[in-house]
């Protein structure tokens, strides 16, 4: 690895998402290990910052729309009725990256399960000459999927940090990173602690 041409990506480990005061936990969604990501990853975060890889945080983001309330498609409409106006707001409380993991080096909206759906994650990525990519976040079998899948076709080198992602459950995490070893190298934290720290190059 050149720290200077990979990047680590925190997928939508957002205060909405995670907070108990956020849109998610005041409805009771969530588990135990999405719950624990953000201490789990805060070593792998230091490090990655010190050694000078691009760190990314994409950002689950409700747009408003007519009169403000916010363009939910129909398929989250339904699986999560209780998203209301506020929640994901760009700019928000909500929609930031949690505190614990705090700042990245570039924050991305995101209005789908692929960070690379209608936004600039892959222009970002490009002019910070960014070759390979290191993934984690939430949930393994949906945005994390679909975005290392989207990375894969764009020839990216994709790597997922297997404890680094979670899902609402253990099997539904398990099968999506089954689905993803194709297409991506699979690691730990802690191996990805040491590649990271091994690697030449960078600052």
């Amino acid at each position: 690895m050149n720290p200077a041409t990979a990047g680590l990506v925190l997928g939508d480990l957002q205060n909405d998402f995670l907070h108990p005061e956020g849109a998610y936990g005041r409805a009771g969604v969530g588990s135990a290990a999405i719950a624990a990501l953000p201490e789990k990853l805060a070593p792998l975060v230091r490090i990655a910052r010190a050694r000078g890889l691009l760190v990314v945080a994409t950002l689950f983001t409700l747009a408003p729309g007519r009169g403000g309330a916010p363009i939910i498609v129909p398929h989250l409409k339904a699986l999560r009725p209780f998203l209301a106006t506020g929640d994901f707001a760009p700019g928000s409380w909500g929609q930031k990256l949690v505190d614990t993991l705090a700042p990245a080096d570039v924050a991305v909206e995101k209005v789908a399960y692929s960070a690379f759906h209608a936004s600039r994650l892959e222009w970002v990525l490009r002019k910070c000459g960014v070759e390979e990519l290191l993934f984690t976040g939430i949930v393994t079998n949906g945005g994390v999927a679909s975005t290392v899948r989207d990375a894969h076709v764009r020839e990216f080198a994709c790597t997922v940090v297997e404890d680094g992602c979670a899902a609402l459950s253990d099997d539904l995490h398990r099968a999506a990173i089954e689905g993803l070893r194709p297409i991506a190298k699979v690691i730990t934290i802690a191996q990805a602690m040491t590649m990271i720290a091994e690697s030449r190059g960078g600052s």
